[in-house]
């Protein structure tokens, strides 16, 4: 399957955005919205791109990708091509583009999502977001898991262990959603996403922006092999995905 892709384009984004859906949950409030893919007489349609929000922060679009496709494409890189059918867990769903790379990809095993809003769920499966993960969320592989991606690791529930976990659950851990998510960038949340990989597993997390800090966090956490990838962006500091390894 190839994976989905939106071309890079401002086309749309000029226009006042219309809400799709808004919705109130444990955590705050989530709105989906769409730019472009309307047209008035005489116009050509732009194409449509579709927004998540949360608690009034933008949180990503459909409008790129790049970011959250080298989010699971560097944690696979850095696994060793010996490793059978690794698993990987993601949180959360996003606007799925991180889901459908994965599922483009024959290597990977088990690939289970975490996501906590049954909005964002919804969606994808019943919404204009099926674009990017219809045939991920039919893959037998994926495993959508509606769950807390903080509570899933640190508890019981959460012992399973994965080769690789993908993180983009907040615009990076200098800026995070909502204040519980801030315990997964401190030391025990670090620590509990380390026990949760199994031997030589990698830990990947996006971030809208470098962080000289997490960096560091991530060594005095133990994990090995700490270094970030940068990805440009159309204006503004570059996207990053930061990576870690757990030892052998």
């Amino acid at each position: 399957m190839a994976p989905v892709s939106f071309p890079p384009s401002t086309a749309g984004l000029q226009e006042a955005p219309r809400t799709l859906d808004r919705r109130e949950g444990p955590y705050g409030e989530v709105v989906l919205r769409q730019r472009g893919g309307t047209a008035g007489p005489g116009a050509t349609e732009t194409p449509a791109v579709y927004e998540i929000i949360a608690n009034g922060c933008f949180l990503m679009d459909t409008s790129d990708g790049r970011s959250e496709r080298l989010l699971i494409d560097a944690a696979l890189a850095e696994l060793p091509a010996a490793r059978q059918r690794p698993s990987v867990l993601i949180g959360g769903l996003g606007v799925g583009f991180s889901l459908a790379r994965a599922s483009s990809e024959p290597r990977w095993g088990r690939i289970a999502v975490a996501e906590r809003e049954q909005a964002v769920i919804d969606w994808h499966r019943e919404g204009p977001l099926s674009a990017v993960s219809a045939d991920a969320l039919t893959d037998p592989r994926t495993e959508i898991l509606h769950t807390d991606l903080v509570g899933y690791i640190r508890t019981e529930a959460g012992r399973d262990t994965f080769d690789a976990l993908c993180l983009d659950i907040d615009n990076g851990p200098d800026w995070t959603v909502t204040d519980d998510n801030n315990s997964l960038y401190s030391p025990t949340g670090l620590a509990a996403c380390r026990d949760r990989l199994a031997p030589g597993g990698v830990l990947a997390v996006w971030s809208a922006q470098p962080s000289p800090a997490f960096e560091l966090a991530l060594r005095n956490a133990g994990f090995d092999d700490v270094r970030t990838e940068e990805i440009p962006v159309v204006r503004g500091v570059p996207d990053v995905v930061h990576l870690a390894r757990k030892g052998a």
